[in-house]
């Protein structure tokens, strides 16, 4: 089996380095980052998107420590970021859609494969609460719009509306063009993932998001997508994405990243390939980010992006650190 799985790594070793060319530039930029060092086996490991996930880290961990679940910590933990009123890109203080509402979307998933998440949800100041709580309390995965806050007002949520004169203003000057043009790094996609393993190897992830500023009024992302903003599976690891939702989509991101895992591939080799699948398909993006975490259930990780830029947030035992992923383009 460890030929095997040795035999499988080399193999998509090379196949990439043969899809996207310039090896040794591409090996360049990924020693220039900074890479973070890999985690002892075991956890508990949390690993978030991200400059706003060291926030998350810190409650993800806070519940670990006094004897919270996994799956706690991960909706505790993104919780922190959603009610950040100053956070243009997750929670009720994100930007608006282009008819100016702000949308919220969601989800979760256990160690065992459950899963929960909310879409186009407005009002509501913690959607990753109504994904768990459809999770737990419903036989279904998502609810969407209109009818995700019937059900949410129905069981116990409660309406928040937000009124922030920053927030106004930029839209109405948006309104002036009316144009969308996505820039990568720019908070318009900067979702929070967050992806955890505790003493006992149960694996947890979550993200929640407001989405992209601007976007058509309807437009849902990855990531309230199970297997696209986030995968979780307990037998392996899990995988968190963020930036430009629809590219995500289009490779079932995070679902690829864990597969990949489960074929042998190394959680930032894990990464590695499914920025590369995105680049093969999409050649010469420079506008767009797409940045993908790994976790594997023994507690190492791995993070890689399309474009310099993406930062990610790890707690182990030695602390709270913010890291710099390798990109590829």
């Amino acid at each position: 089996m460890n030929d095997r799985r040795r035999f499988l790594k080399l193999g998509a070793l090379g196949t990439a380095a043969f899809a996207v060319g310039c090896a040794g530039t591409e090996a360049a930029r990924e020693e220039a980052t900074d890479q973070a060092p890999a985690a002892g086996p075991g956890g508990p490991v949390v690993l978030s998107t991200w400059d706003h996930g060291m926030a998350a880290n810190a409650k993800a961990w806070e519940v670990l420590q006094a004897g919270g679940s996994v799956l706690d910590a991960v909706e505790q933990g993104v919780a922190v970021v959603e009610s950040d009123l100053t956070n243009r890109s997750v929670g009720l203080g994100g930007m608006p859609d282009r008819d100016g509402f702000v949308t919220l979307d969601a989800c979760i998933q256990d160690h065992d494969g459950r899963a929960g998440a909310v879409a186009f949800l407005q009002d509501i100041e913690h959607p990753i609460s109504v994904a768990r709580a459809i999770m737990e309390r419903t036989p279904h995965v998502m609810l969407v719009g209109d009818g995700a806050q019937q059900w949410a007002l129905a069981n116990g949520f409660t309406k928040r509306e937000v009124d922030l004169p920053e927030v106004r203003a930029a839209y109405a000057e948006w309104l002036k063009k009316a144009e969308y043009r996505p820039v990568a790094n720019i908070e318009n996609h900067d979702t929070i993932g967050l992806v955890a393993v505790d003493t006992g190897g149960r694996l947890a992830g979550s993200c929640t998001t407001s989405g992209m500023a601007y976007k058509v009024h309807g437009r849902v992302g990855d990531s309230p997508i199970i297997g696209a903003g986030l995968f979780v599976d307990g037998d392996v690891g899990a995988a968190c994405a963020t930036g430009t939702g629809e590219l995500v989509i289009r490779v079932a991101g995070s679902h690829t990243v864990v597969e990949l895992m489960r074929q042998g591939v190394e959680p930032e080799e894990a990464c590695r390939q499914a920025v590369k699948r995105i680049l093969a398909k999409h050649p010469g993006l420079k506008d767009h980010q797409v940045g993908f975490l790994a976790l594997r259930k023994d507690g190492l990780h791995g993070a890689c992006a399309v474009v310099d830029g993406f930062s990610y947030a790890l707690h182990t035992r030695e602390g709270n650190k913010l890291h710099k992923a390798a990109f590829l383009s």
